[in-house]
């Protein structure tokens, strides 16, 4: 028998279909996202064999909480960029690889889609379609355009929504990250500002599209002080965690007409009816599905079939923390 990996497809064939041939010397079974879901979770009867497990993408943490069962499970493979809710759920000596990478395209996509919809007021005007007294209010709104933008977290996804913010004329991107980068002219790797810049640049910045991950250093990095540093009329996009930005202190801006959001993710979630920002003035927001859209799949097929593959020839796996 070779060595068993879990798989989040329907069987072999749809696997392969989606990934290419499996590599000689493994075996494979198959736990998908459906297999997760209602109270119960159907596990594959393999749990004894398996090493290499494929987190299906809406599993949440649902797909590690019988790992004392696998006593040969020795990588994890996360099809999320994030992975804060999955550190505690591995165990000792088990790997655990993140699908940073997979999101990129969308998650990128939906930043400038928030941006977009909250400055040029298309929320407000789809609300209003429903109410033909409404329905052919035109107003001025704003642009992204001649706007200074701030990217708070320079990774995969920072450095895809800048390649994007590129074509709008902004009035200039900062970047911003935990940790200081130089820059390169020779490569045009740009300079990167530390977290501890942030006092003096929340000031000139119009638009901060929030994307670092969750961590210690991060939670509430977005709080009452810092929001008030931005100027009248910013925008806060957050495509990252909901807790790296306060939420009762964004409320209270929001609320005041100084500051406007466009959310992706909140604290907490899903977000409850009757919460305040669900009816504050200036927010737009969509229910953490950055990364949820078509271009999704072949981007986690192409990352799962390179990381199988790897594994197999006994080759370093990508996004191994």
């Amino acid at each position: 028998m070779g060595r068993c990996a879990w798989l989040p497809y329907v069987d072999r064939d749809d696997a392969e279909a989606h990934i290419g041939p499996i590599p000689e010397g493994i075996d494979v079974d198959f736990f998908t996202e459906g297999d997760c879901r209602g109270d119960e979770i159907h596990w594959p009867e393999t749990m004894s064999e398996v090493e290499f497990l494929v987190l299906p993408y809406l599993s949440g943490a649902a797909g590690l909480t019988r790992t004392a069962d696998m006593p040969r499970l020795r990588i994890v493979q996360s099809l999320m960029a994030g992975y804060e809710h999955l550190l505690a759920l591995v165990p000792p000596g088990v790997t655990l690889c993140t699908g940073a990478g997979i999101h990129d395209t969308a998650t990128a996509e939906l930043a400038l889609a928030l941006a977009l919809a909250n400055l040029r007021s298309i929320d407000v005007y789809a609300r209003n379609a429903a109410d033909p007294a409404l329905r052919w209010q035109p107003s001025a709104s704003r642009s992204l355009a001649d706007r200074r933008a701030l990217i708070l977290g320079y990774g995969r996804i920072g450095h895809a929504i800048r390649r994007r913010l590129e074509g709008f004329e902004t009035a200039g991107i900062t970047l911003v990250a935990r940790h200081e980068r130089t820059g390169d002219l020779n490569t045009g790797e740009p300079y990167v500002h530390p977290f501890e810049h942030l006092p003096a640049l929340l000031p000139q910045t119009d638009v901060v599209f929030v994307i670092c991950p969750l961590t210690e250093q991060t939670e509430g990095l977005l709080d009452a002080e810092a929001l008030a540093l931005l100027p009248d009329g910013a925008l806060v996009v957050n495509t990252a965690r909901g807790r790296v930005v306060d939420t009762d202190a964004l409320v209270a801006e929001c609320a005041s007409g100084r500051l406007r959001a466009a959310l992706d993710v909140t604290e907490p979630e899903p977000l409850p009816p009757d919460h305040p920002l669900w009816t504050t003035p200036g927010v737009t927001i969509t229910p953490h599905v950055g990364g949820w859209s078509d271009a999704f799949q072949p981007r986690a097929d192409a990352l799962i079939g390179a990381q199988l593959r790897r594994w197999a020839a006994g080759e370093p796996l990508r996004n191994a923390l």
